[in-house]
């Protein structure tokens, strides 16, 4: 049977989505996965499920291009909030609220977490910074901001080889579910991010990690908020006070709407 998706962008992070609301979609890793490659599907970095919610007007479920499961995508939130108006969205990272603001999508995450164990590492440590390190990077602040991240603040971001150092971090032991890996500077026009996702690779922009390293600056008080995140693929305008939840804003973009036969893909 086919089915209609949506592929859009957020600063270039792109997706499918999927609506499950009135005729349920089974999501596998492995459809999830062919859906997502370049050459044999139709192509993204997540593929989005929207699906009915108890809790919040829809839900929002997200694999990652290898077919992994994740908690929360900022990025992606943004474009399901322009996609279905929704202001109240439910991940496995806690309740999203999002809204127009302008041209733009203003989002809301959970408050960020700092313990150990909701992140999570394999052992109790101080998170602050991590007493660790991987080549030429050391020391960085481990959070939670609906999924993983460790924040490493170096004097520029584009001398790290990410594709050399990224793997190593992501699948380290001391991290059971993986991590997400940012690199960043800060500067008198904001931050400068490069992120490693887990189960992806690098991304043109990462709205968790951008929200996790505009927490990471302001906790260390290397920023104020709120602060400006310019990635590859664009710039995000990141909130956050302590205790607060993080407020995200930046574009969302459609590309295409397409209808797909499903089973094509079912092994």
């Amino acid at each position: 049977m086919m089915r209609q998706f949506h592929k859009m962008h957020g600063l270039g992070n792109d997706f499918v989505i999927l609506d499950g609301r009135d005729e349920p979609i089974v999501m596998t890793p492995a459809l999830a996965k062919a859906l997502a490659d370049r050459h044999i599907g139709i192509g993204c970095d997540q593929l989005i499920l929207i699906e009915p919610s108890n809790v919040a007007e829809i839900k929002m479920r997200i694999w990652n291009h290898d077919g992994g499961e994740v908690e929360s995508c900022g990025n992606a939130s943004r474009c399901v909030v322009a996609l279905t108006g929704a202001k109240t969205i439910e991940t496995g990272g806690g309740i999203v609220e999002g809204k127009a603001k302008g041209d733009e999508i203003e989002v809301t995450l959970p408050p960020p977490s700092f313990a150990w164990d909701a992140i999570p590492l394999a052992y109790p440590m101080d998170t602050a910074a991590l007493p660790m390190a991987w080549g030429p990077l050391q020391h960085p602040m481990a959070l939670s901001v609906g999924n993983p991240h460790l924040v490493f603040f170096v004097a520029d971001p584009r001398a790290i080889d990410l594709d050399a150092n990224g793997p190593s971090i992501e699948h380290d032991p001391v991290f059971p579910e993986r991590i997400n890996v940012n690199v960043a500077s800060v500067g008198a026009d904001g931050i400068k991010l490069r992120t490693w996702e887990r189960g992806v690779g690098q991304t043109l922009a990462c709205g968790t990690g951008a929200s996790a390293t505009a927490v990471a600056a302001i906790v260390s008080k290397r920023a104020t908020s709120p602060v400006k995140v310019s990635m590859k693929g664009g710039s995000l305008t990141i909130g956050w006070a302590p205790g607060e939840p993080i407020s995200m804003r930046g574009p969302a973009t459609m590309v295409f709407t397409g209808s797909i036969d499903l089973a094509t893909f079912e092994g």
